[in-house]
């Protein structure tokens, strides 16, 4: 009888310890260049502010690794402690779900060399990025124009080029539209029409969340965007 009990106490003793070292469903590798020591924090955010969620120090050997639980599709962030600055070129934003991500980068180009793979909704977030950097720096030389012609007092050059500012934020928030209604069936549109579009129309607000798949909205950013769209209707805004 002593020993039949010391046997279960044995066996659920191991599946004990067994259950506590099971990794999570979410495994990140990576490699950064360059580096040679320092110390890497997977963050994501948490209310206003970014948080770790776990850290890897890096001595001698590039290669990282990172076991998690994820329980939704979310934007994390490896941020890359130099020990000299909190740039943020330190922190390379990634779209983190369930399933094995890798991310290559470098230690001199920490955000521009940044290959990461794995990831549906990153990649999802990159196609969105690549459209809208073009807008962004169309604008940006703009806004350099207009100083230009405020300098010089030129108020009728001023007046064309805020026009033409115009154009391209409603090109922008036509396109976010659209890319958010064309990717329902992932994590990534409720994310990016609250991330860059949370002052559009209440009537294209309505239609993003409504056209949301059955499994994006019970997602994090799914239901964010269903109380956010549900504040603004109370509200009249």
């Amino acid at each position: 009888m002593k020993f039949q009990i010391a046997t279960f106490l044995i066996t659920l003793a191991f599946i004990s310890c067994s259950k506590k070292e099971q990794p999570g469903n979410l495994h990140i590798t990576g490699n950064i260049k360059g580096l040679k020591k320092g110390t890497l924090y997977i963050q994501k955010m948490k209310d206003t502010l970014l948080v770790a969620i776990d850290t890897i120090q890096v001595d001698g050997n590039a290669e990282f690794t990172s076991d998690l639980t994820i329980e939704s599709p979310e934007m994390y962030y490896l941020f890359l402690d130099r020990g000299v600055t909190n740039s943020l070129d330190n922190n390379l934003p990634f779209f983190a779900e369930a399933g094995n991500i890798r991310i290559d980068t470098s230690l001199e180009f920490f955000l521009s060399d940044a290959t990461i793979t794995g990831s549906k909704n990153h990649e999802k977030y990159e196609e969105y990025r690549k459209v809208v950097a073009r807008f962004n720096d169309r604008n940006l030389a703009l806004t350099e124009s207009k100083f230009y012609a405020f300098k010089y007092n030129n108020t009728k050059k001023m007046d064309s080029l805020e026009a033409a500012q115009d154009i391209i934020t409603k090109k922008r928030y036509l396109y976010t539209t659209n890319f958010a209604l064309n990717n329902r069936d992932f994590e990534i549109a409720p994310f990016i029409t609250l991330s860059e579009i949370p002052d559009i129309s209440l009537k294209y607000l309505d239609t993003i969340q409504k056209t949301m798949s059955p499994k994006v909205a019970q997602s994090l950013y799914g239901k964010k965007l269903m109380k956010f769209y549900n504040e603004r209707k109370l509200a009249g805004k």
